[in-house]
């Protein structure tokens, strides 16, 4: 089964940390995508620009809506994901349990629901 790994944690903190702290994180981060490359979980994932950058985009009555920044404030940002593949809940939980990111804030793991259209049609 395929698990969407939501990695959420506070921006300025996380990005306020002495460089010596951000390169040692980013390294362990690293090593943590390597391992569960070798070990056949990993089938994606990427770092998000910080939300400073970000748009958000609506369609109202036919229009576009854009507004700068994240839908919402709040303590915690996205700021990347990873797609795995696990046997279930359980085993999905155990490989996010080892994220480093983990210690900084929190990773919502979510199942991936496959949509497929309706072939009787």
């Amino acid at each position: 089964m395929k698990y969407a790994c939501l990695i959420y944690y506070d921006e300025k903190a996380v990005h306020g940390m002495a460089p010596g702290g951000w390169d040692a994180l980013v390294g362990e981060s690293l090593a943590y995508a390597d391992d569960i490359r070798a070990s056949g979980h990993f089938l994606g994932g990427e770092a998000l620009q910080p939300v400073d950058v970000a748009t958000t985009l609506r369609v109202r009555s036919g229009k576009v809506v854009l507004t700068d920044g994240p839908f919402a404030e709040t303590k915690e940002q996205l700021a990347g994901f990873y797609l795995i593949e696990a046997r279930d809940l359980n085993e999905a939980i155990q490989v996010v349990s080892r994220m480093p990111l983990a210690r900084y804030g929190s990773i919502e793991v979510r199942p991936v629901r496959e949509l497929r259209p309706d072939k009787s049609a």
